[in-house]
């Protein structure tokens, strides 16, 4: 059968392909598949049954798959997480041994048999170790001077040796070893607030060798109540090199801080992650908005307030840990190139997640059981096509799915590839998949043409569409006298034709969709699905969205165009041309025929019947009696208005059913009464009286006031006057008595 399409164009959808001539036997449309390899099921069993090796625990289901993707089509799966019953678990305590720390090292030392009572209540299989951290041991973060050296504390007080950090119990199922080693340790102590906890978390997660960590629920406890040195700081002491990320410990004591500076917040994430350790912050309440932030940076970690003298440790570690285990959040590996996954969380009661949430479930219990839908897409082929291995795995645990991606990149016809067929020019190419590869050297449909003479101009005619100047529309090459079209970087973008004049994406846009979302694009032209027209198949052919609630198209004042109302009246709107923004208003519009029709009144009384006779008129008794919105099947508006004698009426409009208008009006209207004459008169008199007498009084009663106060004036000076009996001093007397100086008195 003659091909009757470019090479190009032979990868289109099935439809397109059958359309143009080819039969369905010797179409090839492989499939996506799913297989899973490994499917033990969850573990089941409670707490006291037989123990079980930690491997031998299964809490995520299936373990191993396989995937083979096709460009464009997802594959999805179902993972099952149950959280096991008594399930092992490595607790390391790291401890900031500086020396405001003191108190809470006494407290520390009985933590071992405390909680391993504690942890026994939720697993039978507990191990718990110990390290300390100080700071870097170079300036300016400790004194270097011989004596702060030896003794870092001032006065009397006895203390270690500053050191950045040292593990000093590796993971051990012996609580009382425990408590015996951390009584041995002596506080330290450095010079700047923060610590160089980062060095010693680092080291934590990367030497599970010296650490002892097994494959379990790993948990950091990390004490302090200070802030932290990371990445960058370590300038301040001539160190520039930035952190390794491997294991530097000797004798258990890190020997390389000297040398490496503080891993960063997004090194320890990594490592932390890929060691699967949950980690749980136990700080003072003053660094506690500190540590919060830090905790966003770092999965499945917690932030516990720690009091002054971590008395309540314990409790702290165990409600850390209850909140981390309630939580399961997926990850997974770096995806190959254009390899997408998306998921979908089936929670507790029911409760569905897509997106970034769809990787998480909540407030799992002890034995609760939640799936994941995860679905794996592919667009393209990887450069190689070659299968790639991605990783699932919850965040914290050991376990994880195992992904084998297969990609279908080329038909399993090449498989039945003729070499040197005579089907491609006496043998000048390999004929596959029903077109010719042709050799090097050779080009052309059936490798007819020598790549030497290809450009000929009797060759570029043919590929010239009408005879104008453009080769190949400019959309591809003549190679041999026929065109080959350019492939584009969407697989799912194409050209095509003789002359490859057509395309699948360039066809009329609506809504940013090509076609509207509603139909295919061929050759430029779309091919819209049934019940939608249009040259971007946006006109819908359903008309129910032009039913109004009164079950009329469009209301009565349009028609119904591509599913939406075109109004004859252009102050309506709306999808059913329901609103009129510029009306006046339907009680306004009719309330003088109203009037003249119900009372006689109005200024249409005198032509009533000629330009109010559009609607019935039914009158009810009162207004209890008018229709209301609830009773009717079509929409009801209650109008209140007043007449020129400010009386009030009322009245319902609608249109029914049938198309027709109707008013519903109280029979009585509603005036005010009149104003009661003799009340207004009497009270008017009465006011004036009862005004005059209040006036009279309060001027009586302010007179009265006056002549006290000036009687009381009087009083007290008539008190304070003096009459005293004194001699006038240009007075004299009448009489003047001279005494004998002789006269002796006998």
């Amino acid at each position: 059968m003659p091909l009757l399409f470019t090479v190009s164009s032979r990868c289109d959808e099935v439809q397109s392909l059958v359309k143009r001539g080819c039969v369905e036997a010797m179409i090839e449309n492989p499939k996506g598949d799913k297989k899973v390899l490994k499917n033990k099921a969850v573990t089941n069993r409670k707490k006291g049954a037989e123990k079980l090796k930690p491997e031998d625990i299964t809490q995520i289901q299936p373990q191993k798959l396989s995937l083979t993707l096709r460009s464009g089509q997802p594959q999805s799966f179902e993972l099952k997480f149950k959280r096991a019953e008594d399930y092992p678990i490595d607790l390391y305590y790291l401890m900031d041994l500086s020396y405001s720390m003191k108190d809470d090292l006494e407290n520390v030392k009985n933590l071992g048999t405390s909680l391993m009572l504690e942890m026994s209540k939720i697993t039978s299989d507990f191990r718990i170790g110990f390290g300390s951290f100080v700071e870097k041991t170079v300036m300016p973060y400790i004194s270097t001077t011989p004596a702060k050296l030896l003794n870092p504390c001032t006065g009397d007080q006895n203390c270690t040796s500053p050191f950045s950090y040292k593990n000093v119990l590796k993971l051990t199922n012996d609580g009382k070893r425990f408590n015996t080693l951390v009584g041995q340790q002596h506080i330290s102590g450095n010079l700047d607030s923060p610590e160089g906890g980062f060095d010693a978390i680092m080291q934590v997660a990367v030497c599970g060798d010296h650490i002892g960590w097994r494959n379990v629920t790993r948990l950091l406890v990390f004490s302090t109540d200070a802030g932290f040195h990371f990445a960058g700081d370590g300038k301040l002491g001539g160190i520039v090199l930035p952190n390794d990320g491997k294991c530097h410990l000797e004798n258990n004591v890190y020997t390389m801080s000297h040398y490496y500076d503080y891993p960063s917040i997004a090194h320890l994430v990594q490592k932390l992650s890929d060691n699967n350790i949950q980690t749980i912050f136990a700080v003072t309440e003053e660094f506690q908005p500190v540590y919060q932030e830090l905790k966003n940076l770092i999965p499945k970690s917690a932030v516990g307030t720690l009091s002054a003298n971590s008395s309540n440790v314990i409790n702290l570690i165990i409600d850390a840990y209850n909140s981390l285990s309630s939580e399961v959040i997926l990850e997974n590996s770096k995806l190959p190139e254009g390899v997408t996954i998306a998921y979908t969380s089936r929670c507790k009661n029911g409760v569905v997640s897509k997106g970034e949430n769809g990787r998480k479930c909540s407030n799992i219990s002890i034995g609760d059981e939640v799936t994941f839908n995860i679905s794996v897409t592919s667009k393209g082929c990887p450069k190689q096509g070659k299968p790639e291995t991605i990783k699932i795995k919850p965040l914290g645990f050991t376990e994880e799915v195992e992904i084998t991606l297969n990609f279908i990149c080329e038909c399993e016809c090449h498989n039945d590839a003729i070499k040197n067929s005579e089907l491609c020019h006496f043998g000048n190419g390999t004929y596959e998949c029903g077109a010719c590869k042709c050799n090097d050297g050779r080009v052309g449909r059936q490798c007819e043409c020598s790549s030497n003479d290809v450009a000929t101009e009797d060759m570029d005619r043919t590929c010239r569409k009408d005879n104008g100047t453009d080769i190949c529309s400019n959309n591809g090459e003549c190679v041999c006298g026929t065109c080959e079209c350019k492939k584009r970087d969407n697989p799912e973008e194409r050209y095509s034709g003789q002359y490859c004049e057509c395309d699948n994406f360039n066809c009329d846009r609506s809504g940013n969709k090509l076609c509207g979302g509603h139909g295919s694009c061929e050759c430029r032209v779309c091919v819209c699905d049934p019940m939608w027209t249009g040259s971007a198949c946006d006109c819908s052919l359903d008309n129910s969205t032009c039913m109004a609630s009164n079950k009329q198209m469009c209301n009565g004042r349009g028609k119904c165009e591509c599913g939406t109302c075109k109004c004859d009246d252009p102050k309506f709107q709306g999808p059913t041309c329901e609103t009129c923004p510029t009306c006046p208003g339907v009680c306004a519009e009719h309330k003088e025929c109203v009037q003249c029709r119900a009372f006689g009144t109005g200024e249409k009384k005198d032509k009533c019947k000629e330009e109010c006779d559009d609607f019935t008129l039914i009158k009810v008794r009162d207004r209890d009696k008018l229709p209301q919105p609830n009773d009717a099947s079509y929409p009801v508006m209650h109008c209140k208005e007043r007449d020129a004698n400010d009386c009030w009426f009322y009245y319902t409009f609608a249109v029914n059913n049938d198309t027709k208008k109707e008013v519903h009006v109280v029979e009585t209207l509603d005036c005010p009464s009149g104003p009661d004459i003799i009340p207004i008169v009497a009270g008017v008199v009465a006011g004036i009286v009862l005004i005059g007498l209040a006036l009279l009084l309060i001027w009586k009663l302010l007179m009265i006031i006056h002549d006290r106060r000036e009687f009381a004036k009087f009083e007290k000076e008539k008190m304070n006057a003096k009459w005293d009996t004194g001699e006038n001093p240009i007075y004299k007397s009448a009489v003047t008595t001279v005494i004998n100086p002789k006269y002796e008195g006998k």
